[in-house]
């Protein structure tokens, strides 16, 4: 088993980090809150907000990857924010505030006009698992296993469940239910007023990737190579789908369809229109270079777009599983792109952020910052926010 978290995890974990999350499994829950200036905004209850919001990891409920809002053709520089031993979490932005987890093991919230602290909030451990936002509550997990909901006004916990394992999933939502998964080996649902356990479902191996929600169903991939689809209402399996590999990445769902990749080098779209049912449409496979994708994809009406470690961005038709064109960087790329408009944006390893017109598979728009990138960016009012290994929250606009 630690041969495969080796694989799955990213390159900054410590050693001996699940021998550490064990000894504190029995950590007192109670959250310390450290304020700076002002509280945060009132939440709308608009999630989408027409672009002004993003609100949680891939953008909405079908982890689309796909922004509402406009970017400036050629986006500026307008501040950076420091947030001490680096990001991986990446961020939500609601009524012009960015919620973002550090390795340092707090959730900030920073005001998105001008950079400035408005709250931090004291987890447990490192967070890299990226918030998300519903009706002024911000929920997420951190590598000792608790799951956070911290009210987005005072930067105070609601309350706190423990896991028994680290959390990189984010949020799902099904009415009066809250989901995620652990690397304890179980995803979890929860009520969202007070955090109580409404059931869990145990797979055989670690749960990495954010569940994703299709009618009354959750989907869960993760370590075991098993695609499962479970009753959100009684937690119960109706069915499952033998992948080829284990899976980090989150499914994106456009139809009867949901897209993802795994770690034997395969983009895969799974038909769902039988939940009960489920089987593999089409699988993509680069025809020279074999390597993982821990990515998660963006999707558009005509494209699939999936960072590899192969260091390439592929661009995938939808409709036929073949490739359309792939866009060569210099290292991984695990960050996992965004669509806007006609381009794509996302991070590289190597330090670069890039937009790549959708059409051509060329760079529309390239920032170097010196730092590498696992996290993803967040796109809402027009602005893209994007944290790096070395901990540089950027913001970008007009």
């Amino acid at each position: 088993m630690m041969s495969l978290l080796a694989g799955i995890r990213s390159p900054m974990d410590a050693s001996g980090r699940l021998a550490r999350r064990a000894a504190g499994a029995a950590v007192v829950l109670a959250a310390m809150i450290t304020l700076a200036a002002g509280p945060a905004p009132a939440a709308s209850k608009d999630e989408s907000g027409k672009g002004q919001n993003w609100t949680r990891w891939r953008g909405d409920a079908n982890n689309s990857g796909k922004a509402a809002s406009p970017l400036p053709a050629q986006p500026k520089l307008l501040w950076k924010f420091q947030i001490p031993e680096g990001i991986e979490s990446s961020a939500a932005i609601v009524e012009g505030t960015v919620y973002v987890g550090g390795l340092d093991a707090h959730l900030y919230a920073v005001d998105l006009s001008n950079g400035k602290l408005k709250w931090k909030y004291k987890a447990e451990d490192e967070i890299k698992s990226s918030p998300t936002f519903l009706e002024g509550v911000v929920y997420f997990g951190d590598e000792l296993g608790n799951f956070h909901a911290v009210d987005a006004r005072s930067g105070k916990a609601k309350w706190v469940f423990q896991t028994d394992g680290g959390i990189t999933s984010s949020a799902s939502f099904f009415g009066d239910h809250v989901l995620f998964g652990s690397y304890d080996n179980n995803l979890y649902c929860l009520n969202l007023a007070d955090g109580k356990l409404v059931w869990k479902f145990e797979t055989a191996g670690y749960v990495h990737s954010t569940p994703a929600i299709y009618q009354d169903y959750v989907m869960v991939a993760g370590c075991d190579a098993l695609f499962r689809m479970i009753d959100v209402n009684t937690g119960k399996q109706v069915a499952e789908l033998e992948l080829d590999g284990y899976v980090a990445s989150t499914p994106a769902i456009s139809g009867d369809r949901a897209y993802f990749g795994n770690f034997e080098a395969q983009v895969l779209a799974v038909d769902l229109k039988d939940p009960r049912a489920p089987k593999i449409e089409w699988a993509y496979r680069h025809p020279r270079r074999e390597f993982p994708y821990y990515s998660s994809p963006a999707i558009n009406a005509d494209l699939v777009v999936i960072g590899g470690r192969d260091k390439m961005l592929h661009a995938i038709e939808r409709a036929t599983g073949k490739g359309r064109w792939t866009f060569r960087t210099r290292a991984r790329v695990e960050s996992s792109p965004v669509i806007v408009g006609d381009r794509v944006f996302f991070g590289a390893q190597s330090g670069e952020i890039f937009a790549i017109s959708l059409d051509s598979g060329e760079v529309a728009w390239q920032f170097d910052s010196g730092s590498g990138f696992i996290s993803s960016p967040a796109v809402a009012a027009g602005k893209l926010v994007i944290g790096s290994f070395d901990g540089d929250l950027f913001c970008f606009g007009e």
